[in-house]
C-alpha cells in the first residue's frame, strides 16, 4: 500500500481526531471566557480541560503519523484513543464531579473517540 493511499485511507480517522482536537480547544477557550464564573467553570474543568487539549493535539499529530504510514503513530493512537475514552466514559457517568455542560461536551468527544478506536482497530482485510 502507498503513502498516498494509507492516507486516502485514514480520511474518516483524521476527520475524527481533527473535530476532537477543535471541539477541545473551543472548549478551552469557552472556560477562558466564563472563568470568572464559578458555578461553570470549577477547578476541576481547568485540570480536565487542559489535559483533554494536551491529549487531543497528540491523538491528531498520531493520526496524522499513522496516517504517512507509521507504526508507532498506529500504536499511539490506538493506545491514546482507547485510553482517553475510557477516561471520557467514566467522566460522563460519574455525577457531580464535573459540571452538566463539561459532561455533555465530553460525551461529544467520545461519539468522536469512539469511531477512531473502532476505525484504528478494525482487523485490515487482505488484499
Amino acid at each position: 500500500m502507498s503513502i498516498r493511499t494509507e492516507a486516502a485511507g485514514f480520511r474518516p480517522v483524521l476527520l475524527l481526531t481533527g473535530a476532537y482536537a477543535a471541539l477541545s480547544v473551543l472548549t478551552f477557550v469557552v472556560i477562558v471566557l466564563f472563568r470568572d464564573h464559578p458555578a461553570m467553570v470549577t477547578d476541576a474543568v481547568w485540570v480536565r480541560a487542559t489535559l483533554v487539549v494536551a491529549s487531543s493535539l497528540l491523538t491528531f499529530a498520531f493520526a496524522r503519523s499513522a496516517a504517512r504510514g507509521s507504526r508507532k503513530g498506529l500504536l499511539r493512537l490506538r493506545i491514546v484513543s482507547a485510553v482517553m475514552l475510557a477516561a471520557i466514559v467514566v467522566i460522563v457517568a460519574l455525577p457531580g464531579l464535573f459540571p452538566l455542560w463539561l459532561r455533555l461536551e465530553q460525551a461529544a468527544c467520545g461519539l468522536l473517540l469512539l469511531g477512531v478506536t473502532v476505525l484504528v482497530n478494525r482487523r485490515r482485510r487482505a488484499r
